[in-house]
């Protein structure tokens, strides 16, 4: 039986869900994999807490150091949150050849070149599956059994909380506002939410997973990034009335050297795999070209989900006989083989409020096919405000600057551009 120390850095919620799951399956662990893990040390700011997670007071310390330059501990597991303390606490943990896992994916986006040179340097491992999607075993697949697939697409619903949003607001027909305050009622989103509903967590997310998927770095500060406070239940159900469920979705295509990377509420098609994601689950939707196409689902948050991704992380790192590392370029800025493209095709789903007078729909159309926009189908709405009429246009693939262009080419006195969202899958 291999006797493998461990350390921790916070022992919050994931951190209190590693060390219960840890002792429950520690007699399966033995067996399996004929190993025990110890925790030696608990980096906490309050000693004294009270934790859902009852750990012994004596493994608690307040001291940094205590984890990260203690000889006999073998495995750190990173559990802060954040940018910073964590990765500089993890690159000297790297330094004095303790492997780590993290569960951190804004530390990994954003520090990701750091702490891989760092863990190559000294012969250490770095794992990181529960940095995204939580128990979906996505990373792994992407690292180990899809490696002989060129990987072409990367969709994903890959944050909860916007899920939840959207779920209840398509279920319920009530608007952002009233959805997201009830979230934050039920503890279901953060009292400062923009980290999710302006697609920032789905971005960090985004970046390990396109990195990985087309073996190249693709930095966070390269994805378009569009949140969903501007969603309105109206579009949802105009939406839904066309056979179209809406997500924030992550997408990520590659065509060649030619990327897209980009966050945004999107629509897609009932009948396509990703549709019927509701709730705070998550799901991630691949394309390869020999594989074909697959998904992935399941609870991507959450205390005991995320320590199940952690553990075994730690149960791989401590059974490896060496330690693997992704082999592209990771450096601070995107590879450069990469080409990012910001004028991407789609399919757009466009609400106007247009002036309810002739020759007006002549001109919203002659604006779209100055650009190339082709129009796949077009709904006027009942409900006019004024002498104005809500109306709804669905295109053929276009590209994004030319649907822009249509849009600001178009007379206030016209139409006025209510919400514009793309349409994948289709």
């Amino acid at each position: 039986m291999r006797k493998i120390t461990i350390g921790f850095l916070g022992c919050g919620n994931v951190g209190g869900g590693v060390f219960a799951l840890l002792q429950e399956t520690a007699g399966q662990i033995a067996h399996r994999d004929g190993i025990e893990f110890v925790l030696k040390r608990a980096l906490v700011r309050d000693i004294h807490k009270a934790r859902s997670v009852p750990i012994p007071v004596r493994l608690l310390t307040d001291r940094p150091e205590d984890v990260l330059d203690d000889p006999q501990i073998d495995i750190v597991l990173e559990f802060l949150g954040g940018e910073q303390p964590a990765v500089d606490y993890m690159l000297r943990a790297l330094r004095k050849g303790k492997t780590v896992v993290t569960a951190n994916k804004v530390a990994l986006a954003l520090g990701w070149h750091l702490l891989q040179a760092e863990a190559q340097k000294h012969g250490a491992g770095l794992y990181y599956e529960a940095s995204v999607c939580g128990a979906i075993p996505v990373i792994r697949a992407l690292t180990d059994s899809l490696q002989a697939n060129r990987i072409d697409a990367v969709m994903g619903i890959i944050n909860g909380t916007t899920n939840y949003i959207l779920t209840r607001m398509a279920k319920e027909g009530k608007d952002y506002a009233q959805v997201l305050f009830d979230a934050q009622r039920l503890g279901l989103a953060e009292p400062d939410p923009s980290a999710d509903v302006d697609g920032y967590d789905a971005a960090y997310k985004l970046s390990v997973l396109a990195s990985l998927a087309f073996h190249a770095h693709v930095p966070m500060q390269r994805i378009y990034r569009e949140g969903i406070g501007g969603v309105s239940a109206r579009d949802i159900a105009y939406g839904k009335e066309m056979g179209l469920t809406l997500k924030l979705l992550a997408v990520a295509k590659r065509n060649g050297s030619v990327v897209e990377v980009r966050v945004h509420p999107t629509f897609v098609p009932n009948e396509h795999p990703l549709a019927s994601v509701s709730g705070a689950f998550n799901a991630v939707f691949l394309k390869g070209h020999a594989f074909g196409e697959m998904m992935f689902y399941g609870q991507g948050a959450g205390d005991a989900p995320t320590a199940s991704a952690v553990v075994s992380d730690l149960i791989m790192a401590a059974a490896a006989p060496r330690h693997r590392h992704p082999t592209f370029a990771n450096q601070e800025q995107a590879s450069p083989e990469l080409d990012f493209d910001t004028n991407w095709a789609s399919v757009y789903f466009i609400r106007l409020s247009a002036s309810d007078k002739p020759g007006v729909l002549s001109a919203i159309t002659g604006c779209f096919g100055a650009n190339e926009v082709s129009i796949a189908s077009m709904v006027q709405h009942t409900g006019a405000d004024g002498d104005r009429v809500p109306l709804v246009f669905v295109t053929h693939r276009a590209h994004e600057q030319s649907v822009m262009q249509a849009l600001k080419d178009m007379k206030p006195a016209d139409a006025m551009v209510e919400s514009v969202i793309r349409v994948e899958g289709r």
